[in-house]
């Protein structure tokens, strides 16, 4: 079966933006790009909530029009815009990004079809809310944190209204040169 994997950045509080949504914290270097390369290897589907799939919609396809892109942009650039999106929002009105599908209701339902497709793994690329929805209905598999050397005070929290305890086994730990500890741990609860 399929699983969801969930990568996101954090500050070492506990927040993955801050309390504006800015996230020029994030320490993304090619040492830290070429984990998150290797990472979409393994999968073909990207999930997004509303917010970060406009965000990426607006980025990602700019990246191969620049000529001064880095070739671990070109290459992410190249799997996002090939590869197959699914943005989770009630409230927008349509995806037109190349390979995007638009699920509006029925989350949990969707998700296990999704589950059960043939294919590779499907992975959320940041997206809080989205985190928070799947993180409530028991749908990450594998959590990817990549802990970044800051303290925020403040912002929006990676863990939140979790009702039930989410039992992990740590599967790996990596410190990059930046400072940022990754840090993937599988459910038990599955």
């Amino acid at each position: 079966m399929r699983r969801v994997i969930l990568l996101m950045h954090m500050s070492l509080d506990g927040f993955v933006a801050g309390r504006n949504g800015e996230m020029n914290w994030i320490t993304i270097d090619d040492e830290i790009f070429k984990d998150a390369n290797e990472l979409a290897t393994t999968a073909d589907v990207a999930l997004y909530g509303r917010n970060t799939y406009q965000m990426m919609a607006s980025y990602w396809p700019s990246v191969l029009a620049n000529s001064n892109s880095t070739a671990l942009e070109v290459e992410h650039a190249l799997w996002m815009e090939n590869v197959r999106k699914i943005v989770f929002s009630t409230t927008l009105e349509n995806a037109e990004w190349n390979n995007t599908r638009l699920i509006k209701q029925n989350i949990t339902e969707e998700v296990i079809k999704l589950k059960h497709e043939p294919g590779r793994n499907m992975i959320i690329f940041g997206s809080p809310c989205l985190t928070h929805s799947f993180m409530e209905r028991g749908l990450i598999d594998e959590y990817r944190i990549n802990i970044n050397p800051v303290v925020l005070g403040g912002g929006v929290p990676l863990f939140k209204k979790i009702q039930d305890r989410v039992n992990l086994k740590l599967s790996r730990s990596m410190t990059f040169h930046s400072g940022v500890v990754g840090l993937l741990y599988e459910s038990k609860n599955g």
